[in-house]
């Protein structure tokens, strides 16, 4: 059993270590060019180049903090149910990964008002001459 709870802490802490990982190569090392293949892909990110950068840098340092918070509330779920049952502790697991996925996702809405607020439909800045 406790070889199935450690497996289910590692598992656990995939979401929050990728979002943690990526989050500083999008703030340190983008992609450097517009692809379909890599990196924070919406059609309002892709528009052009300035459109792609800032979504990468709004992205990362979200998903960067988002990873970091969502360490702990990661592992103490699964503190309550060392010793239980494997059918717990696995129903546990799997709840904290839905949520870790939900916050993961849910970072799309912030990113995306963001490049709304920034860029008019065409991917221009606001604001600046035509």
């Amino acid at each position: 059993m406790f070889a199935f709870w450690l497996f289910m802490l590692c598992a656990d802490l995939l979401v929050p270590a990728v979002m943690i990982g990526f989050g500083r190569m999008f703030l340190k090392n983008p992609p450097q060019n517009i692809n379909d293949s890599f990196g924070y892909r919406t059609k309002r990110s892709m528009k052009n180049q300035d459109t792609w950068d800032f979504a990468h840098q709004y992205c990362g340092r979200l998903w960067y903090r988002c990873g970091l918070i969502l360490l702990l509330p990661s592992v103490a779920p699964l503190l309550f149910v060392l010793g239980r049952d494997i059918g717990v502790i696995g129903n546990t697991g799997l709840i904290v990964t839905a949520v870790q996925l939900v916050v993961m996702l849910g970072t799309i809405f912030p990113v995306e008002r963001a490049l709304k607020r920034t860029f008019d439909e065409r991917g221009r800045r606001r604001g600046s001459p035509m």
